[in-house]
C-alpha cells in the first residue's frame, strides 16, 4: 500500500496534483486507515498514471473520465476528435504568432506589402523613423478612404526611388521637418521642389489626395506648411499666366 507521497512519486506528479483529481472526480479517494492514513494500492498507481499520460497529451480533464472507462472503439473515436481540437487550437495559435511577428513593424499588419516594402527602402535610403512613421499614416488613411488609388500610388512610389534627384529631394524634405519656416534653407528647397514640379508637370495646387492626407503631414511640420503653401501659390499663379 502507498501513501498518497509515494503514490505522485510513482506516477511522477506532484501531490498537490494528485489532491486536485481527487476534487474533480477523476482518482477516487480512499478511506483512512486506522492510522488515520490514506492508503493506495496498486490499481490506484495504474489508473494515476494513465490520467496523467492523457493529461500530457493534452486531453481536457473533463474527457479524461470517459476515456478512462470508454470501450477501444469509442477511445479511438474520441482520440480523433480531441486530436482535430488540438490541430484547430495550434492552427490559432500559429496564426497569433503570425501576426505578433507582423506587429513588431507595424506595417505589414494593416498594409500591402508592397507599400512595406517601400517603407523598408526609406530606412534603406537613410530617411528618418519619423519620417517613415508618417509616410506609413498616409498610406493607411488613403487605403481607408481612397482604396482605388492604392495601385496607381504604389507604382508611383515605387518608380519615384528609382529617379536620383526624386530621392535626394524626398531625403531633403526629411530633413526640413524642424527646420524654422522662414530659414533660407526651406526657401532653396521650395525652388527645387518647384522645379521638379514644372519638369513633371505637377501642381501643388490640385493635391491627388485628400486634404485630411496632407493635414497629417504639414500638423507635424510648420516648414512643410509653407513648402506646401509656396508651392500651391506659384502654381497658381503659373495657370493664371497661361
Amino acid at each position: 500500500m502507498l501513501t498518497i507521497g509515494q503514490l505522485a512519486a510513482t506516477a511522477g506528479v506532484t501531490v498537490r496534483t494528485v489532491r486536485h483529481y481527487h476534487h474533480v472526480g477523476l482518482l477516487p479517494e480512499p478511506e483512512r486507515d486506522a492510522s488515520g492514513y490514506r492508503r493506495y494500492n496498486a490499481q490506484a498507481a495504474v489508473d494515476l498514471i494513465r490520467i496523467r499520460t492523457l493529461a500530457d497529451a493534452g486531453v481536457p480533464l473533463a474527457r479524461i473520465d470517459a476515456l478512462l472507462h470508454a470501450q477501444p472503439a469509442e477511445f479511438a473515436a474520441a482520440v480523433t476528435d480531441i486530436d482535430a481540437a488540438l490541430q484547430r487550437k495550434i492552427d490559432q495559435l500559429t496564426e497569433h504568432r503570425r501576426r505578433i511577428a507582423d506587429l513588431a513593424s507595424g506595417e505589414a499588419l494593416v498594409l500591402p506589402h508592397e507599400v512595406v516594402a517601400n517603407l523598408n527602402r526609406m530606412r534603406d535610403l537613410g530617411a528618418s523613423e519619423r519620417m517613415v512613421r508618417l509616410e506609413r499614416d498616409v498610406w493607411i488613411l488613403m487605403q481607408a478612404l481612397d482604396p482605388d488609388s492604392m495601385p496607381q500610388a504604389i507604382r508611383d512610389k515605387t518608380a519615384s526611388f528609382d529617379d536620383p534627384e526624386t530621392t535626394r529631394l524626398f531625403l531633403a524634405i526629411d530633413q526640413s521637418l524642424d527646420w524654422d519656416p522662414h530659414d533660407p534653407r526651406v526657401d532653396r528647397l521650395i525652388d527645387d521642389l518647384d522645379a521638379w514640379e514644372i519638369a513633371h508637370e505637377r501642381d501643388s495646387s490640385q493635391p491627388e489626395n485628400p486634404t485630411l492626407f496632407f493635414s497629417l503631414i504639414v500638423e507635424e511640420s510648420p516648414a512643410w506648411q509653407r513648402i506646401l503653401d509656396v508651392l500651391a501659390h506659384r502654381a497658381k499663379q503659373r495657370r493664371t499666366a497661361v
